[in-house]
């Protein structure tokens, strides 16, 4: 394979710009030299990579199965190039992290703090959003590694397991009592309900299980962040969906109580996400490494 390995170059640059004039220019090679190389590759794996046309050229079957793997071999070498890039441009190594603001909060930040002590020289930058928007940023390499709930099995995508989470429902035990008393009947799915915004990885779960139990709130009340959810309950505008991790110390000092659904949500994974291709790199491996449970 090593002797096909520009020819392989050749081939996925014509497949890109769909033309053997164009890709001419981008290679810097004559349009017969460019052909050549066309039809040995042909040659050598015994098939037809592109149709002929006076419009240009496209692919054929195989030639668009031998594209997919070319364009993932070549967009992984230019994303090697980049990071060593990054590690040359300072003379530092460099960390980019995504995370949610809640997990930042309650789980990074105690991972960080180690990592900082032990690798005082690499340089960290933090970007904060969403789980998904945090997924995305890792297949646009504009991340090293994310902070997320386990994703669905993704190609390219190695997750290490930190630790469980979870889900519950928390109140005052004053707005329980008065739910109790103005409903009557007990009925806890007509308490006033704040939840995270449709768009949250942890509300969608929530829906998922609702639905699965034909549960239907009447009165939500969509909050941006888990810190706001905590706070809107302990002040008693509500039941809250949060992580029980996060508001133990609450339910331990009696502040919150858990509210009595009857519904059971299991436990969620949450972890550390990079690409694959990235999970040798020392300083991901340097931070991967410090593992272990940070909540008591």
């Amino acid at each position: 394979m090593e002797q096909n390995l520009s020819l392989y170059y050749v081939f996925h640059t014509v497949a890109k710009k769909g033309s053997i004039s164009h890709a001419a220019k981008e290679l810097y090679i004559s349009q017969p030299a460019i052909s050549k190389s066309i039809q040995k590759l042909e040659d050598n794996l015994n098939t037809t990579l592109f149709k002929r046309s006076s419009r240009g050229v496209t692919l054929t079957a195989d030639g668009e199965i031998l594209f997919q793997h070319t364009r993932d071999a070549f967009e992984t070498l230019e994303e090697g190039e980049e990071i060593l890039a990054r590690h040359h441009a300072l003379g530092v190594d460099q960390l980019r992290i995504g995370v949610s603001t809640t997990l930042c909060k309650y789980i990074l930040l105690p991972h960080l703090q180690r990592f900082i002590k032990a690798y005082p020289h690499v340089k960290i930058s933090i970007s904060c959003q969403s789980t998904y928007q945090t997924l995305t940023l890792l297949e646009e390499n504009k991340i090293d590694i994310g902070l997320v709930g386990e994703p669905a099995i993704q190609k390219g995508f190695y997750f290490q397991p930190l630790q469980k989470i979870q889900d519950i429902f928390v109140t005052t035990t004053a707005y329980l009592e008065h739910l109790e008393l103005r409903s009557g009947n007990g009925d806890l799915f007509q308490t006033a309900t704040l939840m995270l915004d449709e768009k949250n990885i942890t509300r969608q779960y929530i829906n998922r299980v609702f639905l699965e139990h034909g549960v239907e709130f009447s009165n939500i009340l969509e909050v941006s962040t888990m810190d706001l959810l905590i706070e809107f309950a302990k002040i008693g505008m509500g039941a809250a969906c949060v992580i029980q991790e996060f508001v133990q110390e609450e339910l331990d000092r009696g502040d919150l109580i858990t509210l009595p659904l009857g519904l059971t949500f299991s436990p969620r994974q949450i972890g550390f996400a990079c690409r694959k291709h990235e999970q040798a790199n020392p300083v991901i491996q340097h931070f991967l490494d410090l593992r272990g449970n940070i909540l008591p």
